[in-house]
């Protein structure tokens, strides 16, 4: 790529404007790394206490406050547009809200409750909920998928989070940099590029073991992965529903894989109340200590994030991007990892296959295949869950193979990283530390593991950031 108009040492923000800025706008220097004055945007006015949804830039839906316009109590229909209401003047930017708040109202899914969805619809779905977990131990499984089917009618129509990959926040923080890119005058920015060794983007494969078949079908699963020299992570259920063997737990640590930690009964009640779930994170993490695991997901993908730092844990899997498909709706909006809390969030970004085969009864990898190709052009985490308890099959173990080989395929021609969570974490962990620095007119990456990290520039083009190196 040709020269960039901007420079190291035209780069010298005071202390105090670093200072201020690292609080205000930490979201965009976490997901850039880019120098610091980049992230320096003022909000054009004292932001008022009532909170809806708006957007900036057609079809870029948010939701906080706002100084200008009236934010909507849904989704769907005429959204004030603030990009009308952003200021630009001497190389500084003025937004009409808050950009952290409103990156993290996404990421914790704190809009669910307020989409317009009635206190009496809420409350029968928590009854639904109830009776159906009860009833769970003794419904045929052909009941079950029935019944998962019926409660999910209508979710086509269901316009946000998008589907089949949701990337709000990514497009809200590419589209606030560009705005200072323009401010400055400049045409591009350097930044610490998302993956190590310049990986266009990062796959993980990862089993949540439901059942004593499933736990029956680990090695079988194993051998499976280690055909395409793809590793994976396992999610155990500690209590109840089955014994986890110890012979199992080495045998995935010698083999090169994960073992982590699922909910704790998996009885669709983790969540449940606050009181309830902190007595069950006390358990939980000893288990988690039991096990040597570093990660958790949560059962049926229910999730709280206020609640996540009870868990003694280096990192979490249970945010979908979007969840139309899963009991608990709403979705983090992303396709990057993200820190709740100290907890590095590893979203699931595609469907999981029980989804797809027993709600969509799908027979190919094609709605895989869209999301993995939607997830590169974002250069995102692309994040799977498949269950050994549903690989029973001669089809599903087919559909699943092809899978593997899709992965293998792009790990050759397309610089796929495929890794295991905690190696995603770890990366995660170390770049969030890195810092770019300039050193005699060039720019240079200073933290640990900082000799996998890449320095990449983002540029001008046209309504979009182009990524180079």
């Amino acid at each position: 790529m040709g020269d960039p108009l901007i420079s190291p040492d035209s780069i010298s923000p005071s202390r105090a404007t670093r200072e201020q800025q690292s609080v205000r706008n930490q979201s965009l220097i976490d997901y850039y790394k880019c120098p610091e004055e980049f992230a320096e945007f003022k909000v054009s006015g004292e932001l008022p206490d009532q909170r809806g949804f708006f957007q900036f830039g057609s079809g870029t839906v948010c939701y906080g406050r706002c100084q200008q316009g009236k934010p909507a109590s849904h989704p769907t229909g005429p959204l004030f547009d603030v990009s009308q209401a952003v200021e630009s003047n001497q190389g500084e930017v003025r937004l009409p809200f808050d950009l952290s708040e409103v990156v993290d109202n996404l990421r914790r899914e704190r809009y669910v409750n307020a989409d317009g969805t009635s206190r009496l619809s809420r409350m029968l779905e928590s009854v639904n909920h109830d009776i159906y977990y009860f009833l769970r131990p003794w419904m045929p499984v052909a009941v079950r998928k029935y019944l998962q089917r019926i409660s999910l009618m209508g979710w086509r129509g269901r316009q946000f989070p998008h589907w089949p990959v949701d990337y709000t926040v990514d497009t809200v923080l590419e589209k606030s940099l560009m705005l200072s890119l323009k401010a400055k005058g400049v045409s591009s920015v350097p930044f610490i590029w998302f993956w190590p060794e310049g990986a266009q983007s990062c796959a993980m494969m990862t089993h949540d073991v439901e059942t004593p078949a499933g736990i029956d079908f680990c090695r079988g699963l194993m051998t499976l992965d280690d055909s395409f020299k793809i590793k994976s992570s396992f999610q155990l259920v500690p209590e109840e529903r089955y014994s986890i063997p110890v012979e199992l737990l080495n045998e995935l640590r010698n083999r090169g894989f994960e073992a982590n930690v699922q909910d704790l009964n998996h009885d669709g009640n983790l969540f449940r109340n606050r009181e309830q779930f902190l007595r069950r994170a006390a358990q939980i993490n000893k288990h988690i200590r039991d096990i040597g695991a570093k990660g958790f997901r949560s059962a049926i993908l229910y999730r709280n994030a206020e609640w996540l730092q009870a868990l003694q844990v280096s990192y979490d899997m249970s945010f979908p991007s979007v969840a139309h498909l899963d009991p608990q709706r709403g979705g983090c909006c992303t396709v990057m990892p993200y820190f709740i809390d100290g907890i590095v969030e590893l979203p699931l970004t595609t469907i999981q296959d029980y989804s797809l085969l027993h709600i969509l009864r799908e027979s190919t990898i094609k709605i895989w295949e869209q999301q993995i190709a939607l997830i590169q052009q974002r250069n995102g985490l692309i994040s799977f869950i498949v269950h050994p308890d549903y690989l029973g099959g001669e089809q599903e173990l087919a559909l699943y193979r092809s899978l593997l080989a899709k992965l293998s395929r792009l790990r050759a021609e397309a610089r796929l990283w495929i890794a295991l969570p905690g190696e995603v974490d770890r990366w995660w962990r170390a770049r969030n530390k890195m810092k770019l620095v300039s050193q005699a007119g060039k720019w240079r990456i200073e933290g640990e593991d900082s000799q996998r990290a890449r320095i990449a520039y983002a540029s001008l083009a046209g309504d979009r950031l182009a990524y180079e190196f």
